[in-house]
């Protein structure tokens, strides 16, 4: 009965859904691209697939994407391969999917979470096996899949306590739900334990661990590394402020401010999270008076460049991988953080704010390393970067610990890809 309310009011809503991609659509119009997709009127199978066996794997934005490359790759690896069908529900993650693998995969947009629209989409791809990563759990979708015994495996599954907390309400129906699902391969014991929570069996929960960790670093990095620090100046002395959000833009710009005094050559890497905001913060920078180069125009940084501005997807390993200490966003406002592993894997010593609650497991293991220094506001930040700014010894030290715990946790990969084998 609840899955049907569910149904009704998703039909309800649909027109303030159409007009929320419309409005969407004037800062990135892609969001007015590809509409069918979303109802499941999608492009037909790749006709040069040799093995038309279909393995579905679902990754809802850039973040997503990035986690499951690791995964795309190792099922490319038999031979015949199958056919790899990867969804995702946002722009940036559809561009990032198209980048990374081109026609080597089979991608569309997921349809919205409406039976016919469901119905229709897995008619038409017939998958063998259905991966969602993360935590997407759309009732209608699980419920179809269930029905024609499509298996299910959330992988890379985490649930912050908010989340969870916020899944509680909706009582037995949410056990309903996690039983449709067939293994439930949690990042980590504390993830593990609220899908049980939930009402999740004891059975279908796995902890496997991040497969980010598991991700590798271009063989090619270090050159890369290098012509990007011929651009910014090989004296400069780099700092990075990645993923950030509404708010904390001016945040990072408040430290800057402070920091400049002090270190005369510094650079600041800035790297908004979303890139229909790419523009905005570009004024918002100008108009405090900073001067900027952008990414994206592959512009020389001159001694009066104060802004790097990272406007372009994808590149976040590089960046990092180029910058003396890393601040990453999302943890100064309520949004609950961002991917720490990234700039761990490369050493590089990481700050983070507050708002950590979607990575809360992960950013303890990094700090009870010695690999992250949490702050709480502004005077806080300003303090650790003068801090690792002037001590390249103290930066190098949590560099290697933060690298030294991201190759401890590595094999969630191999322990993804037995269950998935055995299924």
């Amino acid at each position: 009965m609840l899955r049907y309310i569910y149904s009704l009011l998703f039909y309800l809503l649909l027109p303030l859904i159409l007009l929320r991609l419309i409005w969407r659509g004037f800062s990135a119009p892609d969001y007015w691209q590809r509409w069918p997709e979303r109802f499941g009127f999608i492009k037909a199978k790749p006709v040069n697939s040799v093995n038309q066996e279909v393995i579905w794997i679902h990754a809802v934005s850039v973040g997503e994407v990035q986690a499951a490359v690791p995964l795309i790759q190792a099922l490319q690896q038999p031979w015949p391969p199958p056919t790899i069908l990867v969804t995702t529900m946002t722009p940036t993650g559809s561009q990032r999917v198209q980048k990374l693998f081109g026609d080597k995969v089979w991608h569309v947009y997921l349809p919205y979470d409406l039976p016919d629209a469901v119905a229709r989409f897995l008619n038409r791809v017939q998958p063998r096996l259905t991966i969602i990563m993360e935590t997407e759990l759309w009732p209608n979708l699980l419920f179809a899949c269930y029905q024609r015994q499509i298996p299910v495996i959330l992988a890379n599954a985490r649930l912050s306590a908010n989340s969870a907390k916020n899944y509680q309400y909706l009582g037995q129906w949410m056990s309903t739900i996690l039983s449709y699902i067939t293994v439930i391969a949690a990042q980590t014991q504390v993830d593990a334990e609220r899908f049980r929570q939930l009402g999740a069996k004891p059975t279908q929960v796995r902890v496997t661990g991040s497969i980010k960790f598991d991700s590798r670093l271009p063989s090619d990095l270090s050159e890369q590394v290098t012509r990007l620090r011929q651009q910014w100046g090989q004296a400069r002395l780099v700092w990075i402020a990645a993923s950030t959000h509404e708010g904390e833009e001016e945040a990072v710009l408040a430290a800057l401010a402070q920091l400049k005094p002090v270190f005369s050559n510094l650079l600041l890497v800035l790297v908004p999270r979303h890139p229909e905001r790419f523009q905005r913060v570009a004024r918002l920078c100008t108009r405090q008076g900073y001067k900027i180069v952008r990414r994206s125009e592959n512009g020389i940084c001159t001694v009066e460049t104060d802004i790097y501005l990272g406007d372009t997807m994808g590149e976040l390993p590089l960046l990092y991988a180029a910058c003396a200490v890393a601040f990453v966003g999302g943890t100064l406002v309520p949004v609950g953080g961002h991917n720490l592993m990234e700039p761990a894997a490369v050493g590089v010593p990481i700050i983070v704010g507050p708002q950590v609650f979607e990575w809360a497991e992960i950013t303890r293991q990094l700090i009870a390393a010695g690999a992250v220094r949490q702050v709480n506001n502004v005077s806080e930040l300003v303090t650790e970067l003068k801090l690792l700014l002037a001590n390249q010894t103290l930066r190098d030290e949590m560099g290697r610990c933060g690298k030294l715990l991201v190759e401890q946790n590595r094999g969630a990969l191999a322990r993804l890809l037995e269950i998935i084998a055995r299924i």
